[in-house]
């Protein structure tokens, strides 16, 4: 007991600015490459092996632990081999354990302390959640290059929480549908990054995704289209594509999400996106025109009639099913680009505008969320919207996210609103992450490794009291030109462990090059688990300084990695192992090419980037 306190006063001294990250040199098992990194980590001496006789126990016998007990088990097996029977402890010491269990800390619902000796594991936590993520760290300790019938854990203490309560993912299925199988995969990758909420983008002009008993067309007819744009312009893949998820299904994901401690928030898309079920029941549109799926993106004109009642009643009973399926405080009603243009020659609308003494359509669109707002708490649900829900008044009780920009969510803060923060600048993951000319065609935008990383969620426009209404953070996959779990992969991977980092450790802690160093680790676990993650942090990246006379100069080669091995030709040649390695900036004279990539063990790694410099810039 006297241990346990002297710990906890350690914890919390000095503000727990003691993190304390020991470590080799990335590529040694010696190392320690938590993503992300926790909140306080001493490494000790010595080291837990990790065998065949190993167990697992419990505290009492508590199902949640149990269950994340034989969680743990099948992950150390897939990763090494063993996999060691869960039981009920008899005592938290056993030797040769890994010990899960609850207690009272000062740590919060997601806190946990974590204890690895010679003898034993020790793992605990106020809630299951933090055992959970525990656990992960746990797997994060592993060697990642291991053999034999033993594993070695470095002996460590660890007091972690996260900064952020809200730390999401969005997937956009409604453009692209994606199995349960790899839902499931996705949501592991999310509790893998120590992630706890999933927003499922299940309905959109292009798909809906999710079945409603009371209105079958939604599937039967908006699930589905003849083809798919996969470039600008026309080009366009005439293969049908389509898919939904049936009610059992999407109870499957929910409750394989709780396991993993992983909230999902459905997204149900209102007034605008919402095509597809106008092209099911054209008489919820203004006009009540027949319609046929689309294939080309690009924002509707046609969207829900704000004026007729049978509209309100449909949703009603949509988001009534929705609401029973799904046991999260909120639901994302969308509420993002809907034109107003059909609203402004509708009847109807304009009789609601006068009816309900409104100003003009942005106000009507207010009526129309707020009187969402107010039927889902009926439900016990609250409402999240993107951030144009602002416009024309924000509804009681409803939370915000901003993603045009931090502005809508400084203003909902300041209203005592709860705001996700989801710029497009720093999470939207459907961008670029490397040179266009290095990539797979991707919607526009720029959003590399470090960009990611380097984003505070808390505005420093907004007070103490105002910042506490930040929940967090979430990054976004919107899917126009995403059409494989294989390129969801690749642009999600490495950049949700930036963003992992971001909501999760405190901002005093963080270190980009720290980061870095942590991640060489976290591709090989990607790689252990099949993730395509991008390589595109390996890509050579080229600062260019014009000498102020003549047609020279000074070219500096860099990467988002750590201490890479950078080779480079100056004759236009493709590089090899055996081609200069970059140790300084160096001179070049006009006219010139540079080539560049990163090797790994000999090997090139990632694409060719290049420079040319032709005369001088006067």
């Amino acid at each position: 007991m006297k241990k346990n306190t002297h710990f906890l006063l350690l914890m919390i001294s000095v503000n727990l600015v003691l993190v304390h990250d020991v470590m080799a040199q990335p590529g040694t098992q010696a190392g320690i490459t938590i993503v992300p990194k926790p909140l306080y980590l001493e490494q000790r001496s010595g080291n837990f092996v990790l065998d065949n006789e190993t167990r697992i126990l419990v505290s009492g016998e508590d199902r949640d632990l149990t269950a994340i007990g034989n969680q743990l088990a099948d992950e150390l097996e897939k990763l090494v081999g063993i996999r060691p029977d869960v039981g009920v402890a008899a005592s938290p010491h056993a030797k040769n354990s890994i010990f899960l269990g609850l207690e009272t800390d000062t740590l919060g619902d997601e806190g946990y302390r974590l204890t690895v000796s010679a003898d034993r594991v020790s793992a605990r936590g106020s809630k299951p959640a933090g055992v959970f993520y525990a656990t992960q760290s746990i797997l994060q300790l592993l060697p990642t290059a291991h053999g034999g019938a033993a594993t070695a854990l470095p002996a460590v203490e660890i007091a972690d929480k996260p900064r952020f309560g809200w730390r999401g993912l969005m997937l956009d299925v409604g453009r692209y549908f994606y199995s349960v199988e790899y839902i499931k995969k996705y949501i592991d990758y999310l509790a893998m990054h120590k992630m706890n909420t999933f927003h499922w983008h299940l309905t959109e002009d292009h798909g809906w995704r999710i079945e409603i008993k009371k209105y079958p067309r939604l599937t039967s007819v908006g699930a589905w289209r003849a083809g798919t744009q996969f470039a600008c312009g026309d080009r366009v893949d005439h293969t049908p594509h389509g898919g939904f998820y049936t009610q059992d299904q999407v109870r499957e994901i929910v409750a394989y999400a709780q396991a993993r401690y992983v909230t999902v928030v459905p997204e149900i898309e209102m007034p605008g996106h919402t095509y597809a079920a106008l092209v099911a029941y054209p008489e919820l549109s203004c006009t009540g025109e027949p319609a046929e799926m689309l294939i080309n993106w690009g924002i509707q004109e046609d969207i829900y009639c704000g004026g007729k009642e049978e509209v309100f009643v449909f949703l009603e009973n949509v988001l009534s099913e929705v609401a029973a399926l799904f046991p999260s405080e909120f639901i994302h009603i969308g509420g993002d680009e809907a034109p107003k243009k059909r609203w402004e020659a509708c009847s109807h609308c304009q009789k609601r505008i006068q009816d309900e003494g409104l100003e003009d359509e942005h106000e009507l669109q207010s009526y129309f969320i707020t009187r969402i707002e107010r039927f889902l708490r009926t439900k016990g649900k609250r409402i999240i919207g993107w951030d144009e829900i602002l416009e024309g008044g924000l509804a009681p009780n409803a939370a915000v996210m901003s993603w045009r920009g931090i502005e809508g969510g400084i203003e909902a803060a300041r209203m005592h609103h709860p705001v996700v923060m989801t710029p497009h600048t720093h999470m939207y993951f459907d961008y670029y992450q490397g040179e266009p000319y290095l990539e797979p065609f991707a919607i526009g935008g720029y959003l590399p490794l470090q960009k990611v990383y380097g984003y505070e969620p808390i505005p420093d426009e907004l007070s103490k009291e105002e910042a506490n209404f930040i929940l967090g953070v979430q990054g976004n996959v919107w899917a126009e030109y995403i059409h494989s779990p294989d390129y969801a992969d690749y642009m999600t991977f490495p950049r949700v462990a930036a963003l992992a980092e971001v909501a999760w450790t405190e901002r005093r802690l963080k270190d980009w090059d720290d980061f870095i160093r942590r991640m060489e680790a976290q591709y090989v676990r990607y790689e252990q688990r099949g993730i395509k993650y991008a390589q595109s942090a390996f890509n050579v990246l080229y600062d260019v300084r014009r000498d102020a006379v003549g047609s020279g100069a000074t070219v500096s080669l860099s990467t988002h990695t750590f201490q890479p091995d950078i080779r480079y030709t100056v004759d236009g040649t493709e590089p090899t192992a055996s081609a200069t390695s970059y140790e300084k900036p160096f001179a070049i004279a006009a006219p010139c090419t540079v080539k560049a990539a990163t090797f790994k063990n000999g090997i090139r790694i990632n694409k060719v980037s290049s420079y040319s410099l032709i005369g001088s810039e006067r």
